[in-house]
Order: structure tokens, then C-alpha cells, then sequence
């Protein structure tokens, strides 16, 4: 896959994506209806918040083992977290019916998915792994991370809150477990790696990008988007949201949304129904030294810019992109604009860089202090960061 080497200040670019949660149609036996709430079994959570698994070493056995009574010991403990959503779209002839997965939230009964999961809904129905079925609501949505909270009204005592973990802190190589429902098969486990972290992708049809996502080789299918991606204690590190595919299935390349994510985005959805992210209003491009070689550039890295969009901060505060065409391994570049090589006095060493920190940092209202290389001299600018705009 030729993956553009430029991207704009929250996309990577336009990628060829295939969505994890793209919408498939549910089984014609699939009645779309509400069923009476059933009684379950109250929430083993002190606060609302499930304690992380734990397997006393003691226990006997060899590692495989040891590893079959975990990954029981998650399932049993975090499926009843785990719900299948069933979405009813269009009308008349035109309606569709699709599914996603999401994990509940909260005491209160907010439920985490995707957005795209559940966008065009006309009518959402939840159901959890003891087959309770209930309709839900849309409370916020956040499409530029692909987030989204819908919520139920059933007995506290029926819900069980994932424990949240910390993406920060995950690293190549760890084990990687998603449940969810690929291709509308409810309470479906699969386990793989972390692959990577760290990357910036591109979020369905905005020109926007989300940073730090999983890179996950644990199997993700159509269905699983919007459930979440669990560490070895059984906790949320992300939501499983797309995978890369020529074929419409897993390829053993899946990404999620980083779990510190959802914890700043999601309380926002659930007390103001959107989430507004820093713009700063410019596409780049990441040097190299071997780009920067190639281009005559004055530094080896930094986030080079292409285009100023009129409208944003960048613009107001007088940052320059590129008006000499260029070219650099077969993409035309626009040369000339100014070189980004720190922000607030961090290191800026490409675009995902700029992005992770305006996203992760700051907040629309914020001025940060760009520091750049114009015409081979070092200069410092002041943007005053505004709200995305909707369009």
C-alpha cells in the first residue's frame, strides 16, 4: 500500500481504510426489538469501577496453562462489560440494519462505541451478554476520534463498568484481547499483540487524525468496532475502530483507539454531547534528513508547512506555507513555507509530533509558542490554537 508521505495537522494523508465497523447487514432472524430488562447478577466493582484480574502464582500448572485460567478469568469477567449493538438506519425501502460492539461505561448507564457505528441512527438496540436487550440513546458524539456514547435505562445492578487502563504506558509486544461481535457472533474473544504504538491514522471522511492508536495483530473483524482492546489484567487500553484490508477481513493489521483518549473525550460527550479539539490550521509534511537533503531544507526534522487554511489560528498569526513546486520521492511538495522544529519547547521531529500534542496538550483558547525556521532563520510565532471547524 503507497502511503502519502504528507499529511495535514490532524491527517495522515488520504488512506485507502477499511473500517473495522463497517456496517453489515444483521440476520433476517434477528428480531429489531426491545425485550423486558432481566435481572443479573450485581457488579463485582468497588465505585463502579471493576478491580484488575489477578492469578495467584500458586495456582498449579504450567505457563500455557496458567495463561488459559487468565484469559478464562478475563472473559468471564469482562464479557458482562461487553455489548452488541444493533443500528437501524434509513427508511422505507432504504433502511439498513448494521451491528457494532461498545462496553459499558459507567453505573449510570453510558455505553462507549464508535461513531461511526452508530451514525445516520434512527433507532439503536443494546444487548448484553445475559441477553437482555434495551434501547439506547445517542448522548455525544465525537467524530474526528471516532467516538461516540450512546445510554440505556436499565437497574444499575445490571450493568458492569470495564476498568479502564492506561495506553500510556503500553508497549510492543504485550498481549493484546479483544471481545466483541465480528460479523454480528455475540461474545467473541480473540488474542493477539501489540504491534505498534503510536501511530497518527486518519478517521473515516474528515480530514482529521487521531494520534497514538494501537496497532493491534489481534484478529479485528466488521463488527468488532467500537469494543474494546484489553491488557493481560483485563483492562481497556482502547477500541478496536479499523483495520487495514484489501480483502473486507482482518489482515492482521488492526488499530484502536488509545484508552487516554476515551477518558478525555467521553466525560465532554456525556456532559455537553461534543468534543471540541485544539486547530492550529495548516497540512504539512515530515522531514527526513534524507528529505531534507533531497529538498535543500535547513533542518533534518521538523514538520515542514504546505498550506495555511485562511480561516485558522496559523493563518491570523502569520505562519507561511510552501509556493515553489517540488517534489520528493514521486509526490509534488509545495517548497518554502516554514519549518516547525519545536512547540512550546518541545522537540517537533515530524507532523505526528505537532498532532500528538495539540491533541494530548492543549485545548481550543490555548497559545502556544511554534518555533520556526523561515528563509534559514529562527523565529518564534504565538498561535492562539481555535475549535476545529465543523466543515
Amino acid at each position: 500500500m503507497n502511503i502519502p508521505r504528507w499529511i495535514r495537522e490532524t491527517g495522515l494523508g488520504f488512506l485507502i481504510l477499511l473500517t473495522a465497523c463497517q456496517a453489515i447487514r444483521a440476520p433476517a432472524s434477528q428480531p429489531f426489538a426491545a425485550t423486558p430488562s432481566r435481572e443479573a447478577p450485581p457488579s463485582a466493582s468497588v465505585s463502579g469501577l471493576p478491580m484488575p484480574i489477578q492469578i495467584a502464582a500458586s495456582e498449579a500448572g504450567g505457563p500455557v496453562e496458567a495463561l488459559e485460567r487468565q484469559l478464562q478469568t478475563i472473559y468471564e469477567q469482562v464479557n458482562p462489560s461487553v455489548v452488541h449493538i444493533r443500528v437501524r438506519s434509513g427508511r422505507g425501502v432504504f433502511q439498513q440494519e448494521s451491528t457494532g460492539s461498545g462496553f459499558v461505561y459507567d453505573s449510570q448507564g453510558h455505553i462507549v462505541t464508535n461513531h461511526h457505528v452508530v451514525e445516520g441512527a434512527s433507532a439503536i438496540v443494546v444487548t448484553f451478554a445475559d441477553g437482555t436487550e434495551s434501547p439506547a440513546q445517542i448522548v455525544g458524539v465525537d467524530p474526528d476520534s471516532d467516538l461516540a456514547v450512546i445510554r440505556v435505562d436499565v437497574p444499575a445492578a445490571q450493568l458492569h463498568p470495564a476498568t479502564l487502563g492506561d495506553s500510556g504506558s503500553v508497549r510492543p509486544g504485550q498481549l493484546a484481547i479483544a471481545i466483541g461481535n465480528p460479523f454480528g457472533l455475540e461474545g467473541t474473544m480473540t488474542m493477539g499483540i501489540i504491534s505498534a504504538v503510536g501511530r497518527v491514522i486518519r478517521s473515516g471522511s474528515r480530514p482529521f487524525s487521531i494520534p497514538n492508536m494501537i496497532q493491534t495483530d489481534a484478529p479485528i473483524n466488521p463488527g468488532n468496532s467500537g469494543g474494546p482492546l484489553l491488557d493481560s489484567q483485563g483492562r481497556v487500553i482502547g477500541v478496536n475502530t479499523l483495520i487495514f484490508s484489501q480483502s473486507g477481513v482482518s489482515s492482521g493489521v488492526g488499530f484502536a483507539i488509545p484508552i487516554n483518549t476515551v477518558k478525555r473525550v467521553v466525560p465532554e460527550l456525556i456532559a455537553h454531547g461534543r468534543y471540541d479539539h485544539p486547530w492550529l490550521g495548516i497540512s504539512g509534511f515530515s522531514v527526513t534528513p534524507l528529505a531534507a537533503k533531497a529538498l535543500g531544507l535547513p533542518a533534518e526534522r521538523g514538520a515542514l508547512i504546505l498550506e495555511v487554511d485562511p480561516r485558522g489560528p496559523a493563518a491570523q498569526a502569520g505562519l507561511r506555507g510552501g509556493t515553489q513546486p517540488g517534489s520528493y520521492e514521486g509526490e509534488t511538495i509545495a517548497l518554502g513555507g516554514d519549518l516547525i522544529v519545536a512547540i512550546d519547547g518541545q522537540p517537533v521531529r515530524s507532523m505526528e509530533d505537532l498532532i500528538a500534542y495539540l491533541e494530548e496538550k492543549r485545548k481550543p483558547g490555548d497559545e502556544v509558542v511554534l518555533s520556526i525556521l523561515r528563509d534559514g532563520k529562527a523565529q518564534e510565532v504565538r498561535v492562539r490554537l481555535a475549535p476545529r471547524p465543523s466543515t
